[in-house]
């Protein structure tokens, strides 16, 4: 199982939060991902959570392809 550092991936007041808490935050607590972004994914994507923004299929098709370059 992969691990991940949420100091490294979340704004510092996200990071103490329970798993369901972070992934029902809005994208902003996201490092580097403003309120403004979270908006225009919103009215893109309709994505208003983390979760949303895992499960949006164009990151999934994104993932898949880059999975495919790293197994060259």
């Amino acid at each position: 199982m992969a691990s991940i550092d949420l100091d490294e991936v979340l704004d510092k007041a996200w990071t103490d939060k329970s798993l369901p808490e972070i992934l029902a935050a809005p994208v902003g607590a996201l490092k580097g991902v403003s309120d403004r972004d979270g908006e225009l994914l919103q009215e893109a994507f309709g994505v208003k959570s983390i979760a949303d923004l895992a499960e949006l299929k164009y990151v999934r098709w994104a993932q898949a392809l880059a999975a495919l370059d790293t197994a060259r």
